[in-house]
């Protein structure tokens, strides 16, 4: 039988803070080691009670839950699930180091708070099993705008340019979605990405992504068509598939059951990019706890697309990449660092 999961909860709100306490304490694998009101307490907590991982909230007075976990990357590396009203914060705190995030309950129902409750307790069960950085290991991620300028040219080929990229990722994928798309040219061919992340969040994140890269990224809108230089994020609480119509494609993007455990799901895009574009797409699958993803991967290599995985050293979870590679889906695994470098290198095959 595992160890409980040793949780200390940072939030200034002493209602909100009771509440967490009261709830996470009643669930099963869960125990709650303490609280603390403000990050300095939270810092003398951390190295007192060396907690599993810390739910952190991140605005609070004093010091901000963003520079608190800062110095702790630094100082003493710990796994830390935001617990946050949707605010552009959250990506900051992502590249800081934080594992993952769960959005507050809009509304004080009990069918709200259950959710909730059961959808942070999963996120702890997953931060416990990430990888942790090493100390100063962490560099945000810079928020200053790539120059459109400095452009690297890809091969300008019929082949490439008619080339579709799917790419999918899970927890630890916002900042490694972040890491390839960065390095890639604006005349990358269009591409479609699902990173699990609820409403509201998805938007915030593609405006991101669009600062900090030189294609083109933006939320997608059912009936947004797939083209070079563009990059898509699949809504939050949709799913979203590919459409052919003669030699374009387009996404249609509609509210769904969830499949694989989510919506949206890397494998109902991948699949529906099986089905439309066959050989003429690349499929990408990054770091995430479960398996979704990974069998519409095996069926986009099984129609003669280029699949690429990230390697087990550089995923802060090892799981979607993991069942992907062990099924046969993954032509070639490779470091994060590196998988930019290979699109750009079989694109330019083409």
């Amino acid at each position: 039988m595992s160890k409980a999961t040793r949780i200390l909860i940072v939030d200034d709100s002493l209602f909100f803070r009771a509440f967490l306490v009261e709830r996470l304490s009643a669930m099963p694998g869960i125990e709650v080691a303490g609280f603390a009101v403000n990050a300095i307490e939270a810092k003398n907590l951390i190295l007192k009670l060396n907690p599993d991982v810390v739910t952190l909230d991140i605005e609070m007075p004093g010091m901000s839950g963003i520079d608190l976990l800062k110095q702790l990357m630094r100082t003493n590396p710990v796994r830390v699930v935001l617990v946050s009203s949707v605010n552009m914060s959250v990506f900051d705190a992502l590249s800081a180091g934080a594992v993952d995030f769960v959005r507050k309950p809009d509304a004080n129902t009990p069918e709200a708070e259950s959710k909730f409750i059961k959808e942070l307790s999963n996120k702890i069960a997953i931060a416990r099993e990430a990888r942790l950085p090493e100390r100063s290991a962490v560099i945000p991620t810079s928020t200053v705008p790539v120059p459109h300028a400095v452009h690297v040219q890809l091969r300008n080929t019929p082949a490439s340019q008619s080339t579709l990229l799917a790419l999918g990722a899970s927890t630890g994928g916002t900042e490694a979605t972040i890491t390839v798309l960065k390095e890639l040219p604006a005349d990358t061919p269009g591409m479609v990405i699902v990173q699990h992340m609820p409403p509201g969040f998805t938007k915030m994140y593609a405006d991101r992504l669009n600062t900090l890269c030189r294609m083109e990224v933006r939320e997608a809108r059912s009936g947004d068509l797939i083209k070079p230089g563009l990059a898509l994020i699949a809504p939050g609480d949709m799913q979203m598939q590919l459409v052919r119509s003669g030699t374009s494609y387009s996404v249609k993007c509609a509210p769904g059951e969830k499949v694989s455990g989510h919506c949206p799901s890397v494998d109902v895009l991948f699949r529906s990019v099986a089905a439309n574009a066959g050989k003429n797409a690349v499929g990408i699958i990054l770091t995430g706890m479960g398996k979704d993803g990974a069998q519409g991967l095996l069926e986009m290599r099984n129609k003669g697309a280029f699949t690429i995985g990230q390697d087990e050293a550089s995923c802060v979870v090892y799981g979607m990449p993991m069942v992907a590679h062990g099924i046969g889906a993954v032509v070639k695994q490779a470091p994060l660092n590196d998988i930019a470098s290979i699109l750009k290198a079989h694109l330019n095959k083409l």
